[in-house]
C-alpha cells in the first residue's frame, strides 16, 4: 500500500523538526524524573501508652497534677534524612527541663528524650501553658529548622477567683476626660475581666457605658492600670463615677471617685470675686482702726476726771475744783507743791 511509507517518512520528519525548534523540551524528556527530597527533621510528643509504634496521636502535651508533684513525659524526634542531625533542647519555662540538653539523631531513625514538669509547692491552682523548643542550626550535617510543641499545665486544687479595682481617678483635661484605675488580680485562677462605668451628677445621670470584656487575661497576682476615655463630659457640674468589675467564677468589684467639672471663666470669676470682697473688706478694718486712733486722747481725759479727785486734794493748800470742772495738767502738777497758794 503506496500511502503508509509517506506516513511514516512525514512522522519521522515532524518529530525531528520538533528536536530541533525545541532542544530543551527534548532535554528534559530524555532526563529520568528526580525523586522527590525526603522531609526534614521534625518534633512532636512521643506516642502515648497503647499507641501503635511509630503513631503519634497528640498535637501537644496535657499534663497535670499538685502542688510539689514531679510529672514526666517523651518528646520524639525524627530525622528521615540520609544525615545525622543535633538538635539542642529547652523548655520556655523554669518548671520544665529534659534530661539532655542536645542529641544527636542518626539518618533515618527517631528518637525520644524524656523530660520532667516540677510544680512549686507554692504554685497556685490554674492552667500555665509552655512549649518544648528544639533547635538544629545546620551546621555540619543536617538541616536547619525549629520546632516548638505546646505543653498545657493544670495545677489542681480549689481555684479561687478575686477580682478587686482600686486607684480610681478623673482627670479632665478639656474636651475629654480621662478615668484612670487599676485592676488586681487577689485569686489563683487567671481572669478575663468585664468592665462597666456609670457616672451621676447633680441633676441625674451623664454617662452608662455597658459592660464589655477588656482584652486579655489578667494572672494571678497581676495588677494592670487602665483608662477610660469618656468624650464630651460636663462642662459644670460635680460628678461621681462608678467603676465595675466582674470574670468567671462569681469574681466582682466597684469603686468609686469624684470630681467637679468647672469651665475657666466660672473659675477666673470666683476668684475675682472673692479677691475683690477680700480687698473691701480689708479697707473696712483699716478705716475703723485709724478712727478708734483719732479719738484715743479725748476719751481719756473725759475718763481722768473722777479719779483724780484724791490727787487734787493731797495738797493742803489746794482749792477744790469747781463741780463740773474738768482738771488740765497745770492743775494736776499745782496739787503736788506743799507750798501752794490757797
Amino acid at each position: 500500500m503506496p500511502f503508509r511509507p509517506r506516513t511514516a517518512v512525514s512522522g519521522a520528519v515532524l518529530a525531528t523538526a520538533a528536536v530541533l525548534l525545541c532542544p530543551a523540551a527534548a532535554a528534559a524528556a530524555a532526563r529520568p524524573a528526580a525523586a522527590p527530597a525526603p522531609p526534614g527533621w521534625s518534633a512532636a510528643p512521643a506516642p502515648g501508652d497503647g499507641a501503635a509504634p511509630g503513631a503519634e496521636d497528640r498535637p501537644y502535651f496535657y499534663l497535670a497534677g499538685a502542688p510539689g508533684t514531679v510529672m514526666t513525659d517523651r518528646l520524639s524526634l525524627r530525622n528521615p534524612a540520609g544525615r545525622a542531625v543535633t538538635v539542642r533542647l529547652r523548655g520556655s519555662g523554669a518548671w520544665l527541663a529534659f534530661a539532655a540538653k542536645a542529641v544527636t539523631v542518626p539518618p533515618r531513625t527517631r528518637a525520644t528524650v524524656p523530660f520532667t514538669v516540677t510544680v512549686p509547692r507554692d504554685a497556685a491552682p490554674g492552667d500555665r501553658s509552655a512549649a518544648l523548643v528544639a533547635t538544629a542550626d545546620g551546621t555540619g550535617s543536617g538541616a536547619a529548622g525549629r520546632h516548638a510543641v505546646p505543653v498545657h499545665l493544670r495545677v489542681t486544687g480549689p481555684q479561687l477567683a478575686a477580682l478587686t479595682v482600686e486607684n480610681v481617678s478623673v482627670r479632665d483635661p478639656g474636651g475629654a476626660a480621662v478615668i484612670r484605675y487599676t485592676l488586681v488580680n487577689r485569686g489563683n485562677t487567671a481572669l478575663r475581666p468585664r468592665l462597666s462605668v456609670r457616672a451621676d451628677g447633680l441633676f441625674g445621670p451623664v454617662l452608662r457605658r455597658a459592660a464589655r470584656t477588656l482584652p486579655g487575661r489578667l494572672a494571678p497576682g497581676k495588677s494592670a492600670d487602665l483608662t477610660e476615655t469618656w468624650d464630651g463630659p460636663p462642662a459644670l457640674d460635680a460628678v461621681r463615677v462608678r467603676l465595675t468589675v466582674d470574670a468567671e467564677g462569681g469574681a466582682h468589684g466597684a469603686a468609686t471617685a469624684s470630681y467637679t467639672a468647672l469651665p475657666w471663666g466660672v473659675v477666673a470669676g470666683s476668684g475675682l470675686l472673692l479677691a475683690g470682697a477680700g480687698a473691701g473688706g480689708l479697707v473696712v478694718v483699716r478705716r475703723r482702726r485709724r478712727a478708734k486712733g483719732a479719738g484715743g486722747g479725748r476719751d481719756a481725759v473725759r475718763d481722768g476726771g473722777p479719779d483724780d479727785a484724791p490727787v487734787r486734794s493731797a495738797g493742803s493748800g489746794a482749792r477744790p475744783a469747781a463741780e463740773g470742772q474738768v482738771a488740765g495738767p497745770e492743775a494736776e502738777l499745782a496739787s503736788t507743791g506743799s507750798g501752794a497758794r490757797s
